[in-house]
């Protein structure tokens, strides 16, 4: 009995505290910390980009929308597919995540990709600009949701889409259920989706009418 009771409290209390800063995540929404990289950059995370990239469907010369590119994990590989015709839009609040990214990119040497800093929702996106955009594991962290939807979704071309992922246990986690409401109310129209409940990616069309 022992011996499973000491296997038990570890269990228990990593549960304590993934439990805790979800109650915290959702009272008060903010942005990974530059000190947790690391978490975003491990093996685990390499695989399932890989799985991200395809669901994106990207060509040479599509403008891509990185929305809370972090340090640059996904927006290099996304640079490198759409090629020097293409073009790639790095977003992200935090300056020293952006930094991060800047240096990614100029160490891969690509001069395809433009730098923001700046909070969704704010305004700052160009209108119908872009033919893809992706949110990985971002919206849980932004605290007007359909705000930041809507300003994607004006910042999309007709027909273009955005691909939202969410992936557990991240604290900030978003149910496909809640993600497909707020994303309908925004205008979108559901493209296709990928995975299971515990992780999965949802694409989201602007319709070529809009």
């Amino acid at each position: 009995m022992y011996p499973l009771l000491f296997l038990l409290i570890p269990v228990l209390l990593i549960f304590i505290v993934w439990m805790a800063s979800r109650l915290i995540s959702r009272k008060h929404p903010r942005p990974c910390p530059t000190s947790l990289i690391w978490l975003l950059d491990n093996p685990f995370t390499a695989r399932y980009h890989a799985a991200l990239l395809s669901r994106l469907d990207l060509s040479p010369g599509l403008s891509v929308l990185d929305a809370g590119c972090g340090p640059g994990l996904l927006t290099v590989p996304i640079a490198r597919a759409v090629g020097p015709q293409g073009s790639v839009f790095a977003l992200d609040i935090q300056p020293e995540m952006i930094q991060r990214a800047q240096d990614a990119a100029a160490q891969a040497g690509l001069s395809n990709v433009t730098f923001l800093i700046a909070g969704l929702g704010e305004g700052k996106l160009p209108a119908a600009s872009f033919d893809r955009a992706l949110l990985v594991t971002v919206l849980g962290e932004i605290p007007d949701r359909l705000a930041a939807l809507r300003e994607i979704y004006s910042s999309l071309k007709p027909g273009g889409f955005l691909s939202i992922t969410e992936v557990l246990p991240d604290p900030d986690y978003q149910p496909r259920s809640q993600v497909e409401a707020l994303a309908l109310q925004a205008g979108f129209q559901v493209r296709n989706a990928f995975g299971n409940p515990f992780k999965f990616t949802l694409n989201l069309q602007k319709p070529y009418d809009a």
